[in-house]
């Protein structure tokens, strides 16, 4: 993984980690540690040849000319590695000083400089300690600030200094100012105290244009990405150790305690990458400073906190281990520590972010398509404007025979999309106000039958199924096998004609609407586990079938139990062969649906919890401000994730860590949304009556419920407990839960 997601950017990561394998090792980084003070790395002059000190700055200034998503891409690396010396601050430093020269300010000799290695850059984030004085013509800077990050060495300084009422920036050479170590809790990369008596400030050392939001927004980018790669080492050096290390006789990453953790560790380490990549693009000068302010703020909040939070959960995930000096994750601790610190609190950057979108700020989330999209648009909206004309059942039979109901699907029951043709297709749909019918659990049923089902299966179900003339439920939960589908009793039994089934299924939502019902049922007792099961189509209206509606946390009945009483099902309605079932209710889409959020990234719940605070006449005080940051930033960093799936989808690539981590958070999420959206309506919020009639429908869908609604998020297409599972055994390979004893 990485936070580039093309393949110009992964060859970057593959050239920049081989370089770090070979001169930025465990024993670089002990040395720089036990040596006392800041000195220049013996890998400087490397960084340095393979242009990667300036590959952020402009080629008329001897630098690479690329952008900061590819100096992210480096930064992480070298963050994965915890490289010691200055490469962070002299890469802030030339960020800084190439955005005042975008402004006019002029600093092209220094770019070189710090572009070729020559020379080392510091910068001082926060105002505080040194100030201008006017005399006349004459401008000198007095005062002392602390702490400089990277300042033992550095050439090159570029601080803040209060200019009247206002804060400027300038930029000195070291010889001019009094530089004084100083002890540091991070001892691969220690500050220094800068003192000036009186310096005279030449010309073109104010930068002109440059305000403090500018050189914080620019550290948070780099801060984040150095944060993201030290993330991803803690992550993977706990799940590693996890795997091998034993207690109780067998590995503790197989403790659920461990791996649950390790789970969470991934989760955290995809959240400060995606947050680091987009604050990082943000900063392209195509985007509105505003937005680019607030994408910075995000990854401020979210990749750095996030890397302290995986560092000490590494240490304990080390145990014993993990608590000495001998072991790198100490280090790892007391740098995440430090770049959280220095970049100021979590909680401000959190107020920050919900200040910008109190403002009106949003972060707009989308993706340029290839040039090969116009001619795709054209013909899809040729083929789309007969349906304009056309209403109802007429219009949906239109576009379901057309491909139009699920694009992905293969000839001629869709399209054969690819990923940029369906992203064409969303968008002129929605361009010409069309619909196409949503299947709901069909979008599950038609793929199994068109990859499993028999030529006269497939034409008795899919056209009305895509047309909606057909609605289908699921009928694979029982009480005694919820998200341990392997488990389940209902009997299949094999009779003339076809099957005999009995059993129980519970939580089948639609069930009394459904014309059929897709049946997991055990065909074989003696076949161990999900060998014996197998996969029916049911017709819901078959004699025997006793359908029960479960009212819900909500009030409302949308489940129901299903009761199946000797309920006859023939020959041609088993899909497959016998004892299939298991690998059919698996079926996943060779040509996955690309699904590109439409509407606010920060959700209907985040716009909710604005509008609540809009209205309230007490206004927002500084506890309720960050709290809302926080939720901002979760959503926020959800919808990234959902973004850099389609963009693999485009790229050609496989889904990466991000669609099983927004699948964990994004209910954890929506729980917090409503439950922090009852809290700030107060009393309002439980004077409410979601009493549901006749109709089985609450009219509004309020606050409270969606509160109550949202429980079900961890619960619905398995738990947060089995979520967290997965994520720990098949993206971080720990080993698997042990059988319980007696089952085969």
């Amino acid at each position: 993984m990485t936070i580039g997601l093309t393949q110009e950017h992964r060859d970057l990561r593959d050239a920049v980690r081989a370089f770090a394998a070979r001169h930025v090792t465990a024993q670089a980084v002990r040395a720089a540690a036990d040596a006392g003070r800041d000195a220049v790395p013996p890998f400087w002059t490397g960084l340095a040849e393979q242009g990667l000190l300036g590959l952020h700055l402009p080629e008329k200034a001897g630098g690479g000319g690329f952008g900061l998503v590819e100096l992210a891409v480096v930064t992480e690396e070298l963050g994965r590695v915890l490289a010691p010396g200055p490469f962070l601050p002299t890469t802030l430093a030339g960020a800084v000083l190439a955005r005042a020269s975008d402004r006019g300010a002029g600093h092209e000799t220094h770019l070189a400089g710090l572009a070729e290695g020559t020379v080392i850059g510091a910068v001082g984030l926060r105002p505080g300690g040194l100030a201008l004085v006017r005399d006349g013509g004459r401008t000198t800077v007095r005062g002392a600030y602390e702490p400089v990050l990277g300042g033992q060495i550095a050439d090159l300084f570029v601080l803040p200094a209060q200019d009247g009422d206002a804060t400027a920036w300038i930029v000195l050479p070291r010889e001019a100012l009094q530089v004084v170590d100083m002890l540091s809790h991070d001892p691969t990369r220690r500050p220094a105290r800068v003192t000036a008596d009186d310096v005279p400030v030449p010309d073109g050392a104010v930068l002109a244009g440059l305000d403090s939001q500018d050189v914080l927004d620019l550290a948070a980018v780099l801060f984040a990405a150095e944060a993201s790669g030290m993330a991803d080492w803690c992550t993977t050096t706990a799940a590693e150790y996890a795997k091998v290390r034993e207690q109780f006789g067998r590995p503790i990453g197989q403790f659920q305690g461990v791996k649950h953790r390790c789970a969470r560790m991934l989760a955290r380490a995809e959240q400060a990458r995606a947050c680091a990549w987009d604050a990082a693009r943000a900063q392209d000068p195509g985007t509105g400073p505003g937005e680019a302010s607030l994408a910075a703020a995000v990854a401020g909040a979210i990749s750095v906190e996030a890397a302290f939070a995986v560092a000490k959960d590494c240490i304990n995930t080390l145990g014993g281990i993990g608590f000495t000096w001998e072991h790198e994750a100490g280090f790892y601790l007391r740098r995440a520590q430090t770049l959280r610190i220095l970049l100021g609190s979590t909680s401000r950057w959190r107020q920050r972010v919900a200040r910008l979108t109190l403002d009106g700020v949003r972060r707009e989330l989308g993706v340029d398509l290839p040039p090969e999209a116009a001619a795709i648009r054209a013909d899809v909206r040729a083929e789309l404007a007969p349906a304009r004309e056309l209403v109802g059942a007429e219009r949906t039979a239109y576009l379901a025979e057309r491909g139009y109901t699920s694009p992905h699907l293969p000839a001629p029951w869709g399209k054969g999309a690819d990923a940029v043709t369906q992203l064409v297709i969303a968008e002129e749909l929605k361009d010409a106000g069309l619909r196409p019918h949503d299947m709901v659990i069909g979008n599950w049923v038609v793929p199994t039958i068109i990859a499993h089902g028999s030529a006269e299966q497939q034409e008795r179900f899919l056209p009305p199924s895509l047309r909606g003339d057909l609605v289908w439920c699921q009928l694979f939960s029982e009480p005694g096998a919820g998200s341990d589908l392997a488990g389940l009793s209902t009997r299949a039994e094999k009779v003339e004609g076809g099957w005999k089934v009995t059993g129980q299924k519970v939580w089948t939502s639609m069930a009394r609407q459904a014309d059929y019902g897709i049946l997991l049922a055990r065909t074989d007792q003696e076949a161990p586990k999900h060998k014996g099961l197998s996969y029916f189509l049911l017709d819901m209206s078959a004699p025997g079938i006793d359908i029960r509606p479960l009212k819900e946390l909500t009030g409302e009945a949308l489940f129901n139990e299903v009761f199946l009483d000797g309920v006859f099902v023939p020959d041609d309605m088993l899909v497959g062969k016998p004892g299939e079932g298991w690998k059919l209710a698996r079926t996943t889409l060779s040509n996955e649906r690309v699904n590109l959020g439409s509407g606010s990234s920060l959700g209907s719940g985040g716009e909710a919890l604005l509008e609540i605070l809009a209205a309230d006449p007490d206004g927002v005080d500084a506890a309720r401000l960050a709290e809302l940051g926080d939720l901002l930033c979760e959503a926020q960093s959800n919808s990234l994730f959902g973004l850099r799936t389609t963009l693999r989808s485009l790229a050609g690539g496989q889904p990466g860590a991000e669609a099983s981590i927004g699948k964990l958070l994004g209910g954890d999420h929506m729980q917090r949304v409503w439950e922090t959206a009852m809290d700030w309506t107060g009393y309002p919020a439980v004077c409410t009556d979601n009493t549901v009639g006749e109709g089985g429908g609450v009219e509004g869908r309020d606050i409270t419920w969606r509160f109550l609604s949202s429980r079900s998020m961890t619960i619905a297409g398995g738990t947060t407990d089995v979520q967290l599972n997965i994520i720990g055994e098949r993206l971080l390979g720990l080993p698997r839960d042990p059988e319980p004893a007696g089952r085969r």
